[in-house]
């Protein structure tokens, strides 16, 4: 099998951190988001990976070279030179996605998390015999989104209303789909839409049909969803009592803590912490709701939460950074610095407190 992940654009909406990397590199729970997906698909016998990319495929290429080998997958990438929406890419890559066994392939959206039930998808598929599932989640405030009106006991798509002013249903779309080849044949190589034009004409003709997804799903494309995202992330290991988690008398809740990182004595860490590769932790510091990334040094006493520390950045003695405060890669913030919710930029010092959200640049 064969699974295409939809990677796109600048990943503007995760900036500062996509200053330093393409959007799918950034570290989610102590690994690049793409790999969460790419794992999931290895797992379940997808044997090639396409990226669809319209920004520095080379440094994707690059990077993923090594785990090409390590996951035994092969990845490439099909890239865009004008922005295709979320069909076109499908077009773009048709060559790569088509081979004579017929089967269906995956398509991911790169910015979401969840427990990727993609075997469970596979069975939901083959049972209905229609062209196409789409994966749905339940959500709380179904007028923000494209909600997915469907048939409960067989899972067949009726419409997609987007944005409803009164109740119409409360799921939407997931962002994972499994198609039949013959999808194909449906789209042209032209910027459009797979959730406005592709999906409601194969509603029509009642071939699609969506599966709810279980467990929890997050779009983590921007900070606030990010750092909720992790949370549930963590839940669901904690569910599924993985040892991946962290315990210890300086540990409360879920916690992932990297084999090399280093803590100090009177820590208290977490609930909802990831500390990645090469951290160096103080002693007294507090962490909670917060990631710390790959190569971090938190001096003395420092309390952190609801935040994102970017790559090889410095949190001072007694400084204090909260509010979805989201630090660039090789960010230095001084002894006793107060951050609410600034958002700086990489390789700044930070000298005096940031009293209301702001970008530094």
């Amino acid at each position: 099998m064969k699974a295409l992940i939809l990677v796109g654009g600048f990943g503007t909406r995760l900036r500062p951190l996509t200053l330093s990397v393409p959007k799918p590199l950034v570290d989610f729970a102590n690994k690049p988001m793409i790999l969460h997906q790419i794992e999931a698909l290895k797992t379940i016998g997808v044997t090639e990976v396409v990226l669809a990319i319209n920004y520095q495929p080379e440094v994707m290429l690059n990077f993923l070279k090594e785990y090409e080998k390590r996951l035994e997958i092969k990845i490439t990438c099909s890239q865009e030179t004008e922005p295709l929406g979320t069909a076109g890419p499908l077009a773009l890559a048709r060559e790569k996605l088509i081979d004579d066994s017929g089967l269906p392939f995956f398509v991911l959206n790169s910015d979401v998390i969840s427990e990727y039930p993609l075997k469970q998808m596979i069975e939901f598929h083959q049972g209905h015999g229609g062209e196409a599932s789409i994966m749905v989640t339940k959500v709380d405030e179904p007028s923000k989104y494209g909600v997915v009106v469907m048939e409960e006991t067989t899972g067949k798509v009726e419409k997609f209303v987007e944005k409803p002013k009164i109740f119409v249903g409360n799921k939407i779309n997931a962002g994972i789909y499994l198609l039949n080849p013959s999808v194909l044949d449906r789209i042209e190589l032209r910027p459009t839409s797979i959730e406005k034009e592709v999906f409601p004409e194969i509603a029509a003709e009642n071939k699609l049909y969506a599966m709810v997804l279980p467990g929890f799903w997050m779009d983590i494309g921007q900070p606030k969803d990010y750092i909720t995202g992790l949370r549930l992330y963590l839940d669901s290991l904690q569910k599924n009592s993985s040892p991946k988690l962290a315990t210890g008398p300086h540990i409360v809740g879920n916690v992932l803590v990297d084999e090399s990182a280093v803590t100090g004595e009177g820590c208290l860490i977490g609930p909802d912490v990831a500390i990645g590769p090469g951290c160096v932790i103080d002693s007294g510091v507090r962490l909670s709701c917060c990631t710390v990334m790959r190569g971090v040094h938190i001096r003395k006493h420092a309390c952190i939460s609801n935040s994102i520390i970017g790559w090889h950045s410095t949190v001072g003695r007694w400084a204090h950074v909260e509010n979805t405060t989201i630090l660039g890669e090789d960010v230095h913030v001084g002894d006793e610095v107060y951050s609410n919710g600034g958002v700086v930029l990489p390789h700044k010092e930070i000298k005096s407190s940031i009293l209301k959200p702001e970008i530094v640049m």
